[in-house]
């Protein structure tokens, strides 16, 4: 690999969801956004749940990410998180159900716990979404 890529990966519990040689990687942090291209400093953040998206020759690449953590060093970066999909592979129709059925939980709470799961499932189907969009 030269130094004017970076090998990125991410990984679930599950699979390896992506793992390529890759120009740019945009991501959303707890913190707020960020980007890295190659040859960046080396640093960790807290990914919030959200998307993250790469460029690669001209293509923009877009997935869903729930949560986990970024790490970049020596053009090497890895997300961890526990659920993760590519923009191709996101069911748009399951994810819209997905909001309508928390919405309906979200109406109907009684207590905080209930409120947090809604607005937490609301928060992954939002993020699915967005990496679904083309813009």
């Amino acid at each position: 690999m030269s130094d004017k890529k970076i090998h990125f990966k991410i990984i679930t519990p599950e699979k390896i969801v992506f793992e390529d040689d890759v120009d740019a990687i945009y991501a959303q942090g707890l913190a707020g956004s960020f980007g890295v291209l190659p040859n960046h400093i080396p640093f960790m953040a807290s990914l919030a749940v959200d998307t993250a998206s790469i460029e690669n020759n001209g293509e923009k690449i877009k997935f869903s990410i729930i949560g986990g953590a970024f790490q970049f060093k020596n053009n090497d970066a890895i997300i961890l998180t526990e659920v993760a999909e590519r923009d191709v592979d996101i069911d748009t129709a399951r994810a819209k159900l997905a909001i309508e059925r928390a919405e309906a939980k979200l109406g109907s709470a009684q207590s905080q716990n209930e409120i947090k799961a809604a607005n937490a499932a609301i928060a992954r189907a939002m993020a699915r979404l967005k990496a679904a969009s083309k813009n």
